[in-house]
């Protein structure tokens, strides 16, 4: 995020010296990209994983600060809303076996929480949208107490001029307002951060954008939100509306929360700039750091304020600029739901970040097969669909791109993936058990989002109940303690 924030309120001038400084931190990357030996190393992973916290009968519980002062561990931190947390994994090389390290790591950070959490009546749920969540739930009360959330809070609705208005069309229809962002907070992710050389950024970039949609379908868990059926990654369609900072209305601005603007044609530098030319300023903190002094005599500047705005902009695949390390780039997939289960998250992991890496060599030539537009209409399709998701797919013959359903694609992108992850160094073993359980997922057509519904019409018809919701949350967390993948989760009537 760059700098701390330290107050919630700014002056006209402040936001007029932040705009001035953000330049500067453009044309300072601009030439610090130009360095041949910036940003070299091998690929690495890293990982942020939110929660929610609940109690005993699977109702948000709004203990964020306390569980964090009893967990003591520096890998966890506080999140938007008071019932969320969020683990950040230590980063590792490709090579080996990282994302069985990365899983065990998980497992072992949640059994601190869940430790800390228990004698507070709390305990970890990890799962893309709260199913028991209520309107009551998410009002103002809801933010947790931190500067950087409250300035976020009043820079976005200082820019709004209104209540944030939802609207999503599923199997049932919600219309809702609230008059924060706390409704953000509803939505738990998994991320995950790859790191990139600059010269194999704008491929790698490109690639994660088409690889995305179909592996996104395979993965959705995130279908009731405030006891509606809506998508089945419905995260999607409400982080698009949670932190919309644009005025009833004004849809002519670009929103702050997409799936991106067109394809890379040169390196991450033209993304910074994007964001920095579309989007309003919402936290004006200028550091005392002067980029174009340190990057012309030689060093590797911090670009607080650019990657402090770069946090306020949140694109499902966003571009990373840290200072650490020398200096380095990585690229941020954030379209992943927490949860279900711990195997499950790892095999995500592995089949999206090695379907990057092997759809690299082809992207020059997919991109002109494929229409931005019709990447970004895959992306939210497969949100909104899930397995039932027709993608349309680029062809090295004309006619380009052609409608696929994403059940014959994904067995024809599997190989590609596993090629990915050979070429980075992935442990075979490693490859073939996170694999097939993806594999698994699809041809049982049971993601975590579809085993939510089927147990929810076990339970009883129609619109569901919060005793119904309850129940069901209840037997996702049995099953997701198991450590089984959810295509083995039974239904329970």
């Amino acid at each position: 995020m760059g700098l701390e924030i330290d107050r919630e309120y700014f002056e006209a001038h402040e936001y007029d010296t932040f705009r001035e400084r953000l330049g500067e931190n453009v044309v300072a990357l601009s030439e610090l990209l130009q360095r041949r030996d910036f940003g070299q190393g091998a690929a690495s992973i890293g990982a942020e994983i939110e929660f929610s916290l609940v109690d005993a009968a699977c109702l948000p519980l709004p203990i964020n600060r306390a569980v964090l002062a009893a967990t003591l561990d520096p890998r966890v931190c506080m999140e938007i809303d008071r019932f969320n947390l969020e683990l950040n994994t230590r980063p590792m090389p490709l090579v080996g076996r990282p994302f069985s390290t990365t899983a065990a790591e998980i497992e072992e950070a949640f059994g601190r929480v869940n430790a800390a959490a228990l004698p507070l009546g709390g305990r970890i749920a990890a799962i893309g949208i709260l199913p028991t969540l209520r309107h009551a739930d998410l009002q103002s009360p809801a933010l947790s107490d931190a500067k950087r959330y409250r300035a976020l809070s009043s820079a976005v609705r200082n820019l709004r001029k209104g209540p944030f208005e939802v609207e999503i069309d599923g199997e049932d229809v919600l219309r809702v307002a609230c008059d924060d962002v706390t409704f953000e907070g509803a939505n738990t992710s998994f991320q995950v951060h790859l790191r990139v050389t600059p010269q194999e950024f704008a491929d790698t970039y490109n690639a994660a954008q088409i690889a995305t949609a179909p592996v996104l379908a395979a993965c959705g868990n995130s279908p009731i939100f405030l006891g509606c059926r809506l998508w089945e990654e419905t995260r999607v369609a409400l982080f698009h509306q949670a932190v919309d900072d644009r005025a009833p209305g004004a849809d002519w601005r670009p929103a702050r929360v997409s799936f991106g603007h067109g394809w890379v044609r040169e390196g991450i530098h033209e993304l910074f700039a994007q964001t920095v030319a579309l989007h309003e300023p919402f936290l004006p903190v200028v550091g005392d750091e002067d980029p174009l002094a340190c990057v012309r005599a030689g060093g590797v500047p911090r670009l607080d304020e650019l990657r402090l705005h770069n946090g306020t902009v949140w694109s499902w695949n966003r571009p990373i600029y840290d200072p650490g390390d020398d200096g380095h780039l990585r690229i941020e997939l954030r379209a992943l739901p927490a949860g279900p289960s711990i195997i499950d998250i790892a095999a995500n992991t592995a089949v999206l970040v090695g379907l990057t890496l092997g759809l690299v060599a082809m992207t020059p030539w997919m991109i002109a097969a494929l229409p931005f537009a019709y990447a970004r209409r895959n992306f939210y399709e497969a949100a909104r669909r899930g397995l039932d998701a027709v993608l349309f797919w680029p062809s090295p013959h004309a006619p380009s791109p052609h409608p696929l359903p994403v059940a014959e694609l994904i067995p024809m992108l599997l190989p590609i993936a596993r090629d990915g992850l050979r070429e980075a160094g992935v442990d075979d073993d490693e490859i073939d058990t996170l694999l097939a359980v993806f594999a698994e997922r699809a041809t049982r057509r049971m993601t975590g989002a579809r085993w939510q519904r089927r147990q929810l019409e076990a339970l009883g018809t129609g619109k569901p109940t919060q005793e119904a919701l309850a129940a069901m949350l209840e037997l996702y967390l049995q099953r997701a303690a198991s450590g089984s993948p959810v295509h083995e989760w039974s239904v329970e009537r």
